[in-house]
């Protein structure tokens, strides 16, 4: 009786020390109880790698969210995101409106058979094709053909790519660089030169003479005064 006693106590004992053990293996830091990356890209900015990269449901799997891999890009508000993002809000507002991502040319007679963000570029671009004669500027920041294949060239971007906003957002960053944003930043441009850059890229922006600088041609002119122009970049450059 002693021994069968003495027994049960030492596979109590055994067992209790084992639990420690199992524990450590699976940590309360992994699995289900990893932290969350944010629901929304969104949330904290948005990070393009971790949009391309596979989903998983916990952020320790892969780096990512299940939700970043289908949340759509949102435009960022003039109140939200930085110099860049604000500036992209000003030249949305003066290009394309209201429409926003999926804005289409008023000119172009023939639309495209969807609207822009759900296109492909290659889609686009066989729009662009079977459409001649007639406008074809497209996007939140109205991109002209020659503009957008040599962005999408220079950018390295397949054609199967899908107009997305975020795409359109990477193709208009690029454009503030080569107008001298990084310059600007840095003081060796002055606002104004940088402004006057961003007039000949964008026709609804004023150069100093409040007039666009294709004025008349094909129907450009300045969408706002110079004056509140220079307003709004001094607000977003201040911030």
């Amino acid at each position: 009786m002693f021994a069968a006693l003495r027994h049960l106590l030492l596979t109590l004992v055994l067992a209790c020390l084992a639990l420690p053990a199992l524990a450590n293996g699976l940590p309360l830091s992994s699995g289900l109880f990893a932290a969350r990356a944010p629901l929304f890209d969104g949330a904290g900015g948005s990070d393009p790698a971790a949009a391309r990269a596979p989903g998983s449901l916990f952020a320790d799997q892969q780096g990512t969210s299940l939700f970043r891999q289908v949340a759509r890009a949102a435009p960022l508000s003039a109140w939200g995101g930085g110099a860049a993002a604000r500036l992209r809000h000003l030249i949305a507002d003066a290009e394309a409106g209201s429409r926003g991502y999926d804005a289409v040319q008023y000119g172009a007679r023939i639309r495209p058979d969807h609207p822009p963000s759900q296109m492909t570029i290659a889609e686009i671009y066989a729009w662009i094709d079977r459409t001649p004669g007639q406008p074809h500027a497209i996007g939140r920041y109205q991109f002209i053909p020659p503009t957008l294949r040599r962005l999408v060239r220079v950018l390295r971007i397949d054609p199967a790519t899908q107009f997305s906003p975020a795409v359109q957002d990477r193709l208009a960053d690029q454009l503030l660089e080569e107008a001298g944003f990084s310059d600007l930043q840095r003081g060796a441009q002055t606002t104004e030169a940088f402004m006057h850059n961003l007039a000949k890229i964008w026709a609804g922006l004023p150069t100093a003479s409040g007039k666009s600088y294709y004025e008349g041609y094909a129907g450009n002119k300045a969408t706002m005064s110079w004056d509140e122009f220079r307003d709004r970049m001094d607000a977003i450059f201040a911030s």
